[in-house]
């Protein structure tokens, strides 16, 4: 069995990086598919993202990451997949990633949706949180893993560099 478990993973948070060992240990085969959405601005480019991923995600060998945009239907067609997976955190995730999964099946009704629940411990994050710590040079250790870190001090240093004189 294969699944894909896509996002924009901006940044990648521990709370993906669980999901995606969880999920790895259901399926034969899980891709990891990093969405390129032009709405949004995303912190890290579309290369950083899938580096992080894959860095992240070395010690899981059934685990690939790849990008796409458009649909989610589309990009599991695309890789030979049925099952989409999808995480909550909270009850107000629930609501929204229903809505998504009915809209899932009414464009493509073989396709199926399991959710998995975040570990207690990282239900609190998000990567929204993460960057708002991080821009404000709180701790992100315990949030993110370590390439993340590393490149969001990166982020934050140089984008908020004050100016030279």
């Amino acid at each position: 069995m294969k699944a894909l478990y896509p996002g924009s993973f901006d940044p990648l948070t521990l709370g993906h990086l669980d999901l995606i060992e969880r999920g790895a240990s259901l399926v034969d085969e899980l891709v990891v598919a990093v969405l390129q959405n032009p709405g949004k601005s995303p912190a890290f480019s579309l290369e950083q993202r899938l580096r992080q991923i894959t860095a992240s995600t070395e010690h899981l060998g059934n685990v690939s990451v790849i990008s796409f945009d458009g649909l989610t239907v589309a990009c599991a067609k695309e890789q030979g997949t049925r099952l989409i997976l999808r995480g909550l955190r909270a009850m107000s995730d629930f609501e929204y990633e229903l809505q998504i999964a009915h809209t899932n099946r009414s464009l493509a009704p073989e396709f199926e949706t399991v959710f998995l629940t975040t570990s207690a411990h990282y239900s609190f994050l998000s990567s929204s949180v993460v960057k708002e710590v991080a821009r404000f040079g709180g701790a992100i250790d315990h949030m993110v893993p370590r390439v993340v870190a590393e490149d969001l001090a990166r982020f934050f240093n140089s984008a908020f560099a004050p100016p030279s004189r």
